[in-house]
């Protein structure tokens, strides 16, 4: 027959034992208990689904002049002037994992970017990583022959402008 002090030496144990494995499974250790439920596991939040863009890599590899501007008015003046600097292109590559090499604000090296969609529907450039992060650059159009681009964080989009890409002779 136990003792009342052994006996509640071993209901000390059990309650600290249970404690242990409810905190343990509180603080993501691993250790799970099984759900009560059959409801598949909804995504974490703030990790939306990754959508696809609906610009290829393919589509903006190649020869570019390349200008900017900051007004809108300014746009069509700057497509001329763009244009003019085909003798000089600036030249987006195909990367080895299907992205594009270009460079990345303030960055002297080309680097490979993503092309990435967003749920509102619009197109970024950009590192991998959720679509519109600061070193993103955001899609304003693109009709095969002119790329328009603007850098998401905003000192960036302020020194660079809209940047106007122009594609030099017909597309490959």
């Amino acid at each position: 027959m136990l003792s009342s002090r052994s006996a509640r030496a071993v209901a000390n144990l059990s309650i600290a034992s249970a404690l242990t494995l409810f905190l343990g499974a509180c603080g993501g250790g691993g250790f799970s208990l099984p759900s009560l439920s059959s409801a598949p596991a909804a995504p974490e939040p703030g990790m939306a689904p990754e959508v696809p863009a609906t610009i290829r890599s393919d589509e903006i590899v190649g020869k570019w002049g390349l200008a900017s501007y900051q007004n809108p008015a300014d746009r069509a003046r700057t497509e001329k002037q763009a244009l003019a600097q085909c003798k000089q292109p600036y030249v987006i590559g195909a990367g080895q994992s299907g992205g594009v090499i270009m460079h990345l604000a303030d960055q002297a090296t080309p680097e490979e970017l993503r092309l990435k969609g967003s749920q509102g529907g619009k197109n970024f450039i950009g590192p991998a990583g959720p679509a519109g992060g600061e070193q993103d650059r955001e899609v304003v159009s693109f009709d095969g022959r002119v790329l328009i681009t603007r850098f998401v964080d905003k000192d960036a989009a302020t020194r660079y402008g809209n940047m106007v890409y122009v594609r030099c002779g017909p597309r490959a």
